[in-house]
């Protein structure tokens, strides 16, 4: 018989949960949750939205997993308190890991309601802490740390022995330096390159992309350089 699974969430993470649960097969999905105040209808995904404090009511922790799927609002501090609420509720955590990737059989540690999408590198002795999420084609070196909270966008590379802090949010295309110590609360933004450590609430933003049009002679020098024309 397949585990019930409650999805916290009735927004776009949650529709993703969903679908990848749902692919996975390994729950019954029975409900979504959220918190009364963000209902605004009775279903989502053609399943019952139940309210955060009436769930242990109709969906009792022995025989229902938990799900959270929140965005990063306010730097994933909704989803750490959250997580928070619903593990002293007594629910067991359920964790999406995508068989699409490489995992190293030699994981030091993984947490607690991971959301881990399809085309991940994550080699041997890397730990992921509680509540993060992955989203698709990242690079997670040798010996790293994602700590509790943190969301890592799409292609990622987090090098070797890295330290990435609680609640950091990796945007799109960042890398990490090997040795890195990343502080919490970090917002490392698109196409950002971190070479040193950051202390806890840095910002890191890369410079825009310069776009020279088609009439400009340094535009036109470099097309000629690269393609030869």
């Amino acid at each position: 018989m397949k585990k019930k699974l409650i999805i916290f969430g009735n927004g776009e993470i949650a529709d993703m949960a969903f679908y990848y649960f749902k692919n996975e097969n390994k729950y019954k999905i029975e409900a979504f949750c959220v918190d009364k105040e963000f209902i605004k209808e009775i279903k989502f995904n053609n399943l019952p939205i139940i309210p955060f404090n009436e769930i242990e009511n109709k969906y009792s922790p022995e025989n229902n997993d938990f799900h959270l799927a929140l965005s990063y609002q306010k730097l994933n501090t909704t989803r750490e308190k959250k997580f928070n609420e619903i593990q002293a509720k007594n629910y067991n955590f359920a964790s999406y890991i995508s068989k699409k990737s490489y995992i190293s059989k030699n994981i030091n540690k993984f947490g607690k309601n991971l959301f881990i999408l399809e085309n991940q590198t994550i080699q041997n002795n890397v730990e992921i802490h509680d509540n993060v999420m992955l989203w698709s084609g990242n690079h997670i070196g040798h010996g790293s740390i994602i700590n509790s909270h943190a969301y890592i966008s799409s292609h990622v590379v987090v090098s070797g022995y890295c330290s990435i802090g609680k609640r950091c949010f990796l945007g799109v295309n960042s890398s990490i330096a090997d040795f890195c110590k990343i502080g919490d609360d970090c917002f490392i933004g698109m196409g950002s390159n971190i070479t040193s450590n950051l202390k806890s609430g840095s910002t890191a933003v890369s410079k825009n992309t310069e776009i020279f049009l088609e009439d400009n002679r340094i535009g036109k020098f470099i097309k000629n350089k690269f393609f030869k024309f």
